[in-house]
């Protein structure tokens, strides 16, 4: 798969359009769309902008084709959330993912009772 097809499938799965990548990088959406496309080859510099705007590395950007599976209609309102969990501020995106992971640790807690509770049993 080529970048600009990678950058595409990225971006689709976040659930964004082409303009609001293009602004979020500062170009035009009818250069952005040539990138896609394949019409043109981007900077090094570009596409770590576009990485970045993705919510993603230059590494992930380039890795395996496994990372861009297809999202459900379930999984787009929690994509859209993640997407919006990554505007907050630094601050306010850590306590997000404090609670997130209280969340998890609390489960684990329940579930390792529950299984000693049920071998006592």
């Amino acid at each position: 798969m080529d970048i600009g097809n990678k950058i595409r499938t990225a971006r689709e799965a976040k659930g964004l359009t082409q303009k609001q990548v293009a602004i979020e990088i500062g170009m035009d959406q009818s250069q952005y769309s040539k990138i896609e496309k394949g019409k043109t080859d981007p900077y090094t510099s570009t596409v770590e902008k576009i990485a970045k705007a993705l919510g993603m590395t230059l590494s992930e950007l380039f890795s395996s084709d496994d990372i861009f599976r297809e999202v459900n209609s379930q999984d787009k309102s929690l994509m859209e959330k993640l997407r919006l969990v990554e505007l907050l501020e630094d601050e306010e995106r850590k306590s997000v993912f404090n609670i997130i992971d209280g969340l998890f640790a609390k489960k684990k807690l329940k579930d390792t009772l529950s299984n000693a509770l049920n071998a006592a049993l």
